[in-house]
Order: structure tokens, then C-alpha cells, then sequence
């Protein structure tokens, strides 16, 4: 089996956890022995995907990875999208799309073209940006369409989406054979906001790669404080504002806490003003984006891990705190807390809520040693391999109704 994958971010260079489930999916279906030409943007201004071909050709197997050469990046907003189209220079104005959707539709038309011109049994497309791709794969080649739903944009915008994007999800959810969502939760909101039939969508959890059990120095910063970690993006969805007004409580408790908040994101300059004004600026610390051993790092530093999304589709990065074994405190509104249980679970927008459990876990070793220990054991049974099964099933599924 051959599957034509489109997707727009991939690891080392991912900015969330879209590239961390579209790998672990891609090394889980390539050991199974199922072909993937994996379809990315790229553009030569950025180290996004400058040697995703060697990592790809190291690493894993039955997988070609072909780099279509766009403006698009990872979280893109149409206002994003703009400024990097107006810093770039003359020539690259005649080439990429004037705004974020005509460069959606110039990448679907390459995919159009890429298509045309191979042989596949499949086509699957994550989240909106590839939605188009995948429709045009379909037209050209009549093979069944998987749109796979890490997030909707009732997710990134919460009740005011914008139209344009989410007719872009509309029209790919209803030109799909399928739909897998990453949680239940993610499987409600498409048949609530989208009106798709419950039946056409298959749940596929996310889940984390086992990797071996690195301890880092313990940092100094220990030595004189205990510290709780946010590590996300810094925008509306992942609820950084609630963490902040959390900590807030927190600090008028126990004095000795640092706040840590770890990412970027366009939020960053209210959060750093809000916590001027709370009177926290020495309370808070802001890494800016992290990657690679760095994100194990903060987590193995952190006393406690918090995840206060407003929507979270998922949450893989709950999975790779308790990995760390770091005790962690997730949103309700949640995909991930569906299926762990070693957690503490609360309202995003109960902020008094989450303080005091912030507070149970600082104030009581013996809970916190029982979260390390108990998370860290309920982790180790995740796996891609279950994920991809899953994938591969559905697959199986288009296949068999066609034959």
C-alpha cells in the first residue's frame, strides 16, 4: 500500500504537536511496511525543512519526502502569512500567493500537479492547510480522501472563526471518505460546528515515542525555588492568561515559586504586561521557543507541568511532561484527558481551581512522588504503533468498499 500524505510540518523543525503526530504516524505506518510520499512547503528563507530529506532517508523507512516551495509555515495566520510575503523581495512577489488562502490554493495546485504523476492507493491530509491538496489529489486521481483533524478553528479561535478558514475545513471534511479525529472531543465539535455525520469520523488517539530515559543536571534555580511550567504556544487557545492569573494566587501562598512560561506566540507581549501589572515580573520567566533536549529539560526542572488550554484537541505535550516524570495538571476541555488518568484534571477558566492544586502538588511531596511515579508508568504503555494500526485499518477500510 502507497499513501499520498500532505502535510506542513514535520520534525526536528515543528512548531506543535502536529509535526510530533505526524511523525510518530509516519514511523509507525512506514514499519509496517506501508509506502508514504510525504508532500511538505518549504521556502528558502527558512531552515523549516532544509534537510528533512536526510533525517527522513536516516531514520525511516518506505518514506519519500517531496518539498513544494511555499510561504506556508506551521500556525500560520493570514496576518502572518502577509508580512512574510511583504519582507520578501520582487521575485518571490511574482511567485507566492498575495495572502495566506490564494497560497493554500497555489500549494494545492502543485499537489495537483505532484499527483498527476504518481501512484498511490490512498490520500490522507492533516489539518486545513492541506485540505485543499488532498481535494485536488481526489479530482485527479479518484483515490479515497482521509482528512485527519489535529484542531478546528473554533479550536484556534474560539466563537469567532474565521470564515474563510472554516469553510476551507468544511469543504474538506465533506470531500472526505473519511475523517480521523485526534479525540472525542475534537469528534463532537466537527459534528457539532461542521454538521458531519458521526459516522463518517473514526477516533485516533494521539500517543508519545518511547525514548530513553535521559536525566539532566538539576538546574540551580531549584536550589531556591520551586517551579511550575506552561509550554506551548503563547496564544488565546493554550490559555497562558489563566496560567498567569493562577500563579498569581499562587505566589500570595508560597513566595519561593517561579513561573516558567516556555514558547512563543501572539500573546506573549500582553502576557509579559499583565504580569508587570499583577506585580510578578519577578516571578515569571519566559524561555522563548525551545526544542530538542531543551523541552525535556524544563520539564525534568519543573515541580509541576500545567496545560490550561481553553480548547485543546489533544495535548501531547501532557503525555511528554509525565514522560519526564513531572506531575501535571491538564484542562478538562481536553482530548488527552480522555485517556490518562495519573493526572490532575480542571476548568481552564477556573483559575482558583487550578491554583489550588498547583498548590497541593508544591505543599505535598508525597503527592508529587506519587504522580512522578504513577504518570510516568501510565506513559509507558502509549505507542504510535496503536495509532498507526488505526490508520492503517481505515486505509484497509476505503480500500475494501472500493473493491
Amino acid at each position: 500500500m502507497k499513501v499520498l500524505m500532505f502535510g506542513w510540518e514535520f520534525p526536528p523543525f515543528s512548531k506543535g504537536g502536529l509535526g510530533t503526530a505526524c511523525h510518530g504516524l509516519v514511523k509507525g505506518l512506514s514499519g509496517k511496511g506501508v509506502n508514504i510520499l510525504l508532500v511538505l512547503p518549504s521556502y528558502d528563507g527558512d531552515s523549516q525543512l532544509s534537510n528533512v530529506n536526510i533525517i527522513a532517508a536516516d531514520k525511516l523507512k518506505n518514506i519519500e519526502v517531496r518539498k513544494v516551495k511555499s510561504l506556508l509555515a506551521p500556525y500560520m495566520t493570514p496576518g502572518e502569512y502577509l508580512t512574510r510575503y511583504q519582507t520578501g523581495d520582487s521575485k518571490s512577489k511574482g511567485i507566492y500567493g498575495r495572502n495566506l488562502f490564494e497560497e493554500v490554493d497555489r500549494f494545492a495546485a502543485a499537489a495537483e500537479e505532484i499527483a498527476k504523476s504518481e501512484q498511490y492507493d490512498v490520500i490522507h491530509a492533516h489539518d486545513w492547510l492541506t485540505y485543499e491538496a488532498g481535494i485536488a489529489a481526489k479530482k485527479v486521481s479518484h483515490k479515497p480522501l482521509i482528512v485527519h483533524v489535529h484542531a478546528t478553528e473554533f479550536d484556534r479561535s474560539g466563537d469567532n472563526p474565521n470564515p474563510h478558514v472554516y469553510a476551507v475545513e468544511k469543504r474538506g471534511m465533506e470531500e472526505a471518505d473519511a475523517i480521523i479525529a485526534v479525540s472525542e472531543y475534537t469528534k463532537g465539535k466537527i459534528v457539532k460546528n461542521y454538521g458531519i455525520p458521526a459516522e463518517k469520523i473514526t477516533v485516533v488517539h494521539n500517543a508519545i515515542d518511547q525514548r530513553p530515559n535521559v536525566s539532566y543536571a538539576p538546574s540551580k534555580l531549584r536550589e531556591t525555588d520551586k517551579i511550575v511550567l506552561f509550554l506551548g504556544r503563547i496564544t488565546l487557545q493554550k490559555g497562558p492568561d489563566y496560567f498567569l492569573y493562577a500563579a498569581n494566587i499562587v505566589s500570595k501562598r508560597i513566595p519561593n515559586v517561579k513561573f516558567i512560561l516556555a514558547g512563543t506566540g501572539d500573546m506573549e507581549p500582553f502576557i509579559i504586561e499583565k504580569a508587570v501589572e499583577l506585580g510578578l515580573a519577578d516571578k515569571v520567566l519566559f524561555t522563548g521557543f525551545l526544542t530538542g533536549p531543551d523541552i525535556d529539560k524544563a520539564y525534568q526542572m519543573a515541580d509541576l507541568y500545567v496545560m490550561p488550554s481553553v480548547s485543546e484537541p489533544f495535548g501531547i505535550v501532557a503525555l511528554e511532561a509525565m514522560a519526564n516524570g513531572t506531575p501535571t495538571l491538564i484542562c478538562k476541555q481536553s482530548g488527552v484527558s480522555e485517556v490518562i488518568r495519573n493526572c490532575l484534571k480542571a476548568d481552564f477558566w477556573d483559575v482558583h481551581d487550578i491554583a489550588a492544586k498547583m498548590i497541593s502538588v508544591l505543599e505535598h511531596p508525597a503527592l508529587k512522588e506519587t504522580m512522578q511515579e504513577e504518570g510516568s508508568r501510565e506513559v509507558s504503555k502509549f505507542s504510535w504503533n496503536e495509532s498507526s494500526r488505526k490508520c492503517e485499518e481505515i486505509y484497509a477500510r476505503l480500500l475494501a468498499a472500493r473493491a
